[in-house]
């Protein structure tokens, strides 16, 4: 679990990435957990984006993905989620 702190501090280093996943009309599903996951152990931070075409309530989504990927929700800002999990090979990111 992260302190507010750490979330803020998190927030700073996401804002000045661009998503790199869409969640779509097909909602969030196994492949798209299995992607993500890989992503956050190769970059241990980053954003996604909910379509508008996305039938599910923002806040379902992220918390699947969050779930799915074992990951912490660090925000959920318009329809833009950013993600935080430790690697455990290519650890980067310095919590305060």
């Amino acid at each position: 679990m992260l302190t507010g702190k750490q979330k803020r501090f998190l927030r700073s280093k996401a804002h000045h990435l661009d998503p790199i996943f869409q969640v779509g009309k097909g909602g969030v599903n196994e492949n798209m957990d299995k992607q993500i996951a890989n992503a956050l152990e190769a970059r241990e931070l980053l954003k996604v984006s909910i379509l508008q075409n996305c039938e599910e309530d923002k806040k379902v989504v992220a918390e699947q993905l969050s779930t799915g990927t074992k990951a912490e929700l660090v925000q959920l800002i318009g329809h833009t989620i950013v993600l935080y999990k430790e690697s455990k090979e290519n650890k980067q990111i310095v919590l305060p």
